[in-house]
């Protein structure tokens, strides 16, 4: 097969990564690409937001399948666009994405087909002085979240009224998301542990890969704003075999039905995104592709052809047998730029890149190449992981933080506390 990876992030080297060990692979291109990627394919420089010249470019090199990595592209309808060339696509409609487009519309299709989650309330823009009566009878803490999409970072928690009204006024009046903040979601706050499940589906069937857990804040012991994470590891032992099976038939089987039922079919990646509560696993958000930095720790996990499952799932005949896991455990470690998730400085040298250890792997995210020097050039730079054959998460962790002591840059930060609530248990 001849497959295209669209993308430049830290997820699509994995995916990447991950596809170039099929058997099946004939050629790999990533679009745009990164440094990283250009290891295990070819990068081909266009922006994938130019619909006609990415449809050219899969003609010109018959393309078997495509291969969407971000939500952007998605939800604008490039798999559409696509499809209706005749391209094999692994990725959600434009309809179908809208389940992480619009959180509105995820928590009302929650609603209507009994998917346990939080209870909501949605305010437009031009309801400001509704929302702030509605906070003043709310119980805090509360979640604030913008309708549409944020990287990851449009979630505000909220411990008083005080707090919830200057969230609002930053939404609604300062405009800090921009058009994603016209509408917003306000929920209540579960109490829990969160964790991450993919589901690879054709619309109708589905396997779940190996959970995993992320860590969303930029400070230690999660504190300070929501990044799009700064780590990740897996499997996550909060998620026991009880808990999956109660994920499998409560939330992904019901999710997939609604979807169904609102003409909306949703074939691809389902990410699942939940707070393990005393009441059993909640949805706190669905994604409509792989997570990131999820991706990095839960793909070196699976054994067999990463690439059949995703054809098979293209293709609306999903090949369950196609991967699986067996054991062992990798933890991911993200190097952000000093400033991330505000402003940040771009292009320092980056150096301790040449590693030779076979368990470590080092995910490109935001990084460029010039003049044969590997530079800086996002707020999440890399992604430092560890993958052991056993196991063993503490081995992983330690593993992964002796690995990114060894790389370095001006201003890098990193977490120093990923996987410790998994150590903990």
């Amino acid at each position: 097969m001849r497959v295209l990876v669209i993308g430049s992030g830290g997820r699509e080297h994995a995916l990447a990564l991950k596809i170039s060990k099929s058997s099946l692979l004939d050629m790999l291109f990533i679009m745009p690409g990164n440094p990283g990627t250009k290891q295990v394919g070819e990068n081909v420089k266009i922006n994938p937001s130019h619909g006609d010249k990415t449809l050219q470019f899969c003609k010109d090199e018959r393309i078997d399948l495509i291969v969407i990595g971000p939500e952007q592209p998605l939800v604008e309808g490039l798999s559409d666009y696509l499809r209706n060339e005749g391209f094999k696509v692994f990725g959600p409609s434009g309809k179908a994405a809208e389940i992480e487009a619009h959180k509105s519309f995820a928590k009302r299709l929650m609603k209507k087909y009994n998917i346990p989650t939080s209870d909501f309330a949605e305010f437009q823009s031009d309801e400001y002085d509704n929302a702030l009566s509605y906070l003043k009878e709310t119980g805090y803490p509360c979640v604030i979240k913008a309708d549409g999409l944020a990287a990851g970072k449009g979630v505000l928690i909220c411990k008083n009224f005080d707090q919830a009204e200057k969230a609002v006024k930053e939404i609604f009046l300062d405009k800090v998301f921009g058009s994603s903040g016209d509408k917003i979601v306000i929920e209540e706050f579960m109490e829990g542990e969160e964790a991450s499940i993919f589901a690879i589906t054709d619309g109708t069937d589905f396997i779940c890969l190996p959970s995993s857990q992320d860590h969303k804040r930029i400070g230690n012991k999660d504190t300070g704003k929501n990044t799009g994470g700064m780590g990740a590891y897996s499997p996550a032992p909060v998620v026991t075999n009880e808990i999956l099976s109660q994920v499998e038939n409560k939330i992904i089987k019901p999710t997939l039905d609604g979807m169904n039922k609102e003409d909306c079919l949703f074939t691809g990646c389902l990410y699942v995104g939940l707070m393990i509560t005393k009441d059993g696993p909640k949805v706190v958000e669905y994604n409509c592709r792989f997570g990131d930095p999820e991706t990095q720790v839960v793909l070196p996990l699976l054994k067999g052809d990463f690439l059949k499952l995703l054809y098979s799932s293209a293709v609306g005949e999903l090949d369950k047998n196609a991967v699986h896991y067996e054991d062992g455990c990798a933890v991911c470690v993200v190097a952000a730029s000093k400033g991330y998730p505000d402003s940040y400085q771009k292009g320092f040298e980056i150096a301790g890149l040449d590693s030779n250890d076979k368990k470590i792997i080092v995910y490109h995210a935001g990084t460029d190449e010039t003049d044969d020097k590997i530079i800086t050039n996002g707020g999440r730079v890399l992604g430092v992981t560890a993958v052991l054959a056993e196991n063993d998460l503490r081995k992983a962790r330690n593993k992964a933080y002796e690995a990114i002591n060894e790389i370095h840059f001006e201003g890098m930060y990193f977490r120093k506390d990923i996987a410790v609530k998994a150590l903990n248990r």
